[in-house]
């Protein structure tokens, strides 16, 4: 087996994200062949090399898991909750240590992504890969047209502009009831957007992730996803990054060529 990053490593075999790994290297929880590391891109060999995080090792998983959840009302996404309340994982039973990509709030449902694969759940988060959520939204009131394609087009919100996003009415006769698709997930963002234009949002379902969607599943239900939406889902981020380094490489030619007018 090749050389890999330590943080990746410890991400991908697991119960933690690999942002909660970058923080445990960094203080010093972190050991290789009993010598503490702080710098997450270190390289071990997984086959030679003993990981140890807080003094135990941590073992290389089997295989790389990834399962499609449909999270009820009322649930958490979280491993645990110190108040008790229904998390998650009292769903998700299996013998791998797995962890949400990502939060549905405790009101929302639908469509939640699980993995033990530290870095594919990593770049699906990352705001940088603008990879797709799709929600069935029920508003207070009708959603009028222009308050639509100023939602589209983007609004300022907490400071920052939102990226351009797709609504559409699911009914001709009811457009109190509406899809949207984001390239961005930040905090409570699709409630915050409608409240922006006075429209309380009364139900929040996740319908789809990239080009994975819920299907059959029934509420509290979970599978293992298919090859192919494996497959569909890294493809999404190996083309962003492949356009997002044609880009830089675009600005970088740019701002190389002189300047005509001096």
């Amino acid at each position: 087996m090749e050389d890999i990053r330590l943080n990746k490593y410890i991400a991908g075999n697991s119960k933690f994200s690999r942002r909660d790994i970058d923080e445990y290297i960094i203080q010093g929880r972190v050991t290789v062949n009993g010598v503490t590391v702080t710098e997450p891109g270190h390289k071990i060999e997984p086959e030679n090399d003993k990981i140890c995080l807080d003094g135990e090792t941590v073992k290389q998983t089997s295989k790389w898991v990834y399962i499609a959840f449909y999270k009820p009302t009322k649930t958490i996404t979280s491993m645990h909750d110190d108040m008790g309340r229904q998390t998650v994982m009292d769903y998700v039973n299996t013998k791998y240590n797995l962890f949400p990509v990502g939060r549905l709030d405790y009101d929302t449902t639908g469509l939640l992504l699980l993995t033990n694969d530290g870095d594919f759940a990593n770049k699906l988060m990352h705001p940088n890969f603008k990879i797709t959520k799709t929600y069935d939204v029920k508003l207070s009131k009708p959603l009028e047209e222009k308050h639509k394609q100023a939602l589209m087009k983007g609004i300022m919100l907490t400071g920052k502009k939102t990226l351009p996003c797709q609504i559409k009415y699911k009914h001709n006769k009811n457009h109190a009831v509406v899809t949207i698709t984001l390239k961005e997930g930040r905090n409570r963002q699709v409630k915050k957007m409608f409240e922006k234009f006075g429209y309380f949002v009364q139900k929040l379902h996740r319908a789809k992730y990239g080009n994975v969607p819920i299907g059959n599943l029934k509420i509290g239900a979970w599978r293992y996803l298919e090859t192919k939406e494996i497959n569909s889902l890294k493809n999404l981020i190996n083309k962003e990054s492949t356009e997002s380094r044609e880009n830089i490489n675009i600005s970088e030619e740019t701002e190389s060529k002189p300047n005509k007018s001096d």
